[in-house]
């Protein structure tokens, strides 16, 4: 059997939960240090220590990839291709217009005073861009527009100088709106957009996918730049019933599956009859599909379909796991919402497959994994705002709360706190 089927007995189904949980945790120490490494000569000699990483690892110095190169790069894809990434671009930008906030100001509980915020785009945003099997153009679409939604002064997308640089790739940057492309890959890209380095600038963000080097990177990155997110390997959770097409069911979990080895492909089913059925199907598509290996391994390690109670138990199992991807096809998807509060993001129903969300729905596919759904957010156009609060008050709304202030002041022992309020109304 290509994947394992248990029936939830309140021990098999947490083992499941715990050996994701294991996945997600695992941390190279070498990894981390050669990060460290890296990031700490970049941060002390700028672009002279990236010239020679870059070079070491990539065989090519960095460079500034003119944006006549990206356009190149659309007119050379097929048509159909370039269709298709504006078409997503399009929904991409309709969903996050959709989410934008605004600055805005109102009066405050004490009359004659105002509050609110104001709301801008940040200044300078970097992309990370993988290069290799990892090139997809899709990310760039979903990291790059919302940020160009959000107003963002600059975005710089960084990727490998390899000698050959991703067609596809370069077109959706070009459909997105970047406004500078530089050929530099790895933690070394990290470090310079983190630091500066000679014409690589220092960001205020950096978002984008990368191997276990640039997500150590982005790690230790944070704090002095602001982070999407640190992700973990993809996964997919599908709670379906006996309505359930199983065709339909087992094409979902292994879309997921084939991202690589430790992708997660998780089946809640109320129906034994649904388990078997779905898991016969999952081996005789996985028989035709171009990385079989990957499949089958993934499933192996991090498989499984559980046969659950009641939905209400697999809400409940969902909620444990808090996947990047949860999709539901029951008889009533709809009406299991309310009870399904840890999600990256949610599919519901026979027609909204994983893969719509993806590469065509709107909303970003960049979104928490190995239960961080649990806390974070997917990305959004609101990850590249920052807000600032306003405060104008009037003497007399300040008069009327002073006395307040003065006694919470003193109550900490900040007498220079009360003294301020003091002195602008002296008894």
């Amino acid at each position: 059997m290509i994947i394992p089927i248990v029936k939830a007995d309140g021990a098999a189904e947490l083992g499941q939960i715990e050996a994701m949980r294991r996945r997600a945790a695992e941390t190279n120490a070498g990894i981390a240090s050669s990060a460290a490494e890296i990031m700490e000569r970049v941060r002390l000699r700028g672009f002279e220590a990236v010239r020679e990483y870059s070079l070491k690892f990539d065989g090519a110095e960095p460079r500034e990839i003119p944006l006549s190169e990206l356009e190149a790069a659309a007119n050379r894809i097929p048509e159909k291709l370039l269709s298709a990434l504006r078409k997503s671009a399009e929904n991409i930008r309709a969903y996050q217009q959709e989410l934008l906030v605004f600055s805005r100001r109102w009066e405050s509980p004490m009359a004659g005073g105002t509050v609110g915020q104001i709301v801008r785009g940040l200044s300078k945003v970097g992309v990370y861009v993988p290069g290799g099997r990892a090139a997809y153009p899709s990310s760039v679409l979903m990291n790059v527009v919302p940020a160009k939604v959000a107003g963002c002064g600059e975005i710089v997308m960084v990727t490998p100088p390899t000698e050959n640089l991703n067609d596809a790739v370069l077109a959706a940057a070009y459909v997105a709106g970047v406004d500078r492309c530089i050929g530099v890959g790895g933690v070394q890209a990290v470090a310079a957009l983190t630091y500066g380095a000679g014409f690589i600038p220092k960001v205020d963000k950096l978002v984008g996918p990368g191997n276990a080097y640039v997500a150590a990177a982005k790690r230790m990155a944070y704090g002095t730049l602001d982070i999407d997110m640190v992700a973990g390997p993809s996964e997919v959770l599908v709670i379906a019933d006996g309505t359930a097409d199983p065709v339909y069911t087992a094409a979902d979990l292994l879309s997921q599956a084939e991202h690589d080895v430790m992708a997660s492909a998780v089946l809640l089913t109320t129906s034994e009859s649904m388990a078997e059925q779905v898991a016969a199907e999952m081996a005789r598509q996985t028989a035709y599909l171009s990385r079989k290996d990957i499949i089958e391994q993934s499933l192996k390690d991090y498989g499984c379909i559980i046969v659950c109670r009641s939905l209400k138990q697999c809400c409940e199992l969902a909620n444990e796991i808090a996947p990047e991807h949860l999709e539901v096809m029951t008889e009533d998807p709809g009406a299991l919402l309310p009870e399904l509060r840890n999600a990256g993001a949610i599919f519901l129903g026979q027609n909204t497959p994983e893969p719509l969300g993806d590469y065509m729905a709107g909303p970003c596919h960049v979104l928490p994994t190995s239960g961080t759904a649990r806390f974070f957010s997917p990305l959004s156009v609101e990850s590249f705002l920052k807000k600032t609060s306003i405060i104008d008050f009037s003497r007399e709304a300040l008069q009327s709360v002073a006395a307040d202030i003065i006694e919470l002041a003193e109550s900490e022992r900040l007498t220079a706190h009360a003294n301020s309020i003091q002195v602008r109304f002296p008894k």
